[in-house]
């Protein structure tokens, strides 16, 4: 079946806050939300439950949980049980109970820079420090430092490790081997790992993504994996997400935050929305798959030909491109306010991601059809250049 991911969805007026949140007369190329249609069959499924006309308190069924299962088993190889399983509205929602559950106000909380800037807030809001340890870069890509990821581990005040994988924005898909040994060294030094997942179904050509929790007994028994189709099926606003752990005791733990700060409840559209991405829509995804790489490729010639400066990090998993300004000798906020006066486009500031970490670069979202990705990088060039 063809998907047509070229067709432009006008999206001003529609509540939307990629497009709404700017001036009008500026493109959006920041927020991860994309551009495209659903699904034919979320779409159907959505219209079909409209139709019912009543939208009261949603239970979530056996269904739900069986298309979960089944998706993770034969996409990837992840055997996950019933019982294991909690839902909420959001992964965000889940990533700050997880945190609350598992962590004690005064702790450490390790994180690897650049990263999704929600970590730093989550984080904080439960009145703990956040600890970086800093991504190395390594050609066109990005690796741990092992030895620098140990030490923070070892602190003796580090509890929890917030993962994050596929790596936003760094584009890092980890592999096996890379899971195993992060696993190995938080088990070796009682530190927990909570896993968000959210942009698992998200991959380029070349590169398998692996849930930490499927890579064996030491990473199942001492984490919490995160996961929605909210990114990978643009379903981000229908609000829900499932949170997966072993451990009855954690579960239970975390259980209970959910029911404190009352996020417990989702709507009537999410879990159908669930069910329709995960039953029926495995082709769709591998479609949008091929699609934004192709964004990327493009994203990388212009670039390649007409700001030389410039450098791209190599994209395994999302569709955020990581881009290295840097050789423009000119800061994150001073080269994302230069495109949106100048430009009018809007990219995200590196700085989101870290301070330092992300000093130097822009994240560019390429999930829009191909006319809005090329008009964008047009106006970049003429900035820049």
């Amino acid at each position: 079946m063809k998907y047509d991911f070229d067709r432009v969805v006008p999206r001003r007026h529609s509540g939307s806050y990629k497009w709404e949140a700017i001036p009008e007369d500026t493109l959006p190329l920041w927020v991860a939300d994309m551009d495209f249609e659903v699904a034919p069959a979320i779409k159907q499924a959505l219209a079909k439950r409209v139709g019912h006309g009543i939208f009261g308190y949603t239970q979530v069924d056996d269904d739900y949980y069986e298309a979960v299962i089944s998706w993770f088993s034969r996409r990837h190889q992840w055997q996950i049980r019933r019982q294991w399983m909690l839902y909420t509205s959001g992964v965000v929602p889940a990533i700050s109970c997880s945190i609350k559950a598992l962590a004690l106000p005064g702790e450490k909380i390790l994180v690897q820079t650049p990263v999704y800037n929600c970590f730093f807030s989550s984080i904080r809001n439960q009145g703990c420090e956040v600890l970086e340890s800093r991504l190395l870069r390594k050609d066109d890509s990005y690796v741990i430092d092992w030895d620098d990821f140990e030490r923070k581990c070892a602190d003796e005040k580090t509890t929890v490790f917030l993962l994050c994988n596929p790596h936003n924005p760094a584009g890092r898909v980890w592999t096996r081997d890379e899971l195993e040994k992060i696993g190995t060294i938080c088990r070796r030094h009682h530190v927990f790992v909570i896993s968000d997942e959210i942009h698992c179904e998200l991959t380029m050509p070349g590169f398998t993504f692996t849930p930490f929790a499927a890579v064996g007994e030491v990473n199942l028994a001492n984490s919490v994996t995160l996961n929605s189709p909210s990114k990978s099926f643009n379903t981000a606003g229908l609000q829900i997400a499932n949170i997966i752990c072993e451990d009855d005791e954690v579960r239970r733990r975390i259980d209970r935050v959910i029911n404190i700060y009352e996020v417990c409840d989702v709507n009537p559209f999410g879990p159908v929305a669930l069910k329709a991405a995960y039953n029926e829509s495995e082709g769709w995804i591998d479609a949008l798959n091929d699609y934004i790489y192709g964004n990327y490729q493009l994203l990388r010639s212009v670039f390649a030909s007409d700001l030389p400066l410039v450098e791209v990090i190599r994209l395994e998993g999302t569709y955020l491109a990581w881009v290295d300004i840097r050789g423009l000798g000119m800061s994150s906020g001073a080269v994302t306010e230069k495109l949106l006066h100048n430009g009018h486009v809007f990219v995200s500031e590196g700085t989101l991601y870290g301070k330092d970490a992300g000093e130097g670069y822009i994240r560019i979202n390429l999930a829009c059809p191909r006319a809005v990705l090329k008009e964008g990088l047009n106006r970049i060039v003429r900035a820049l250049a």
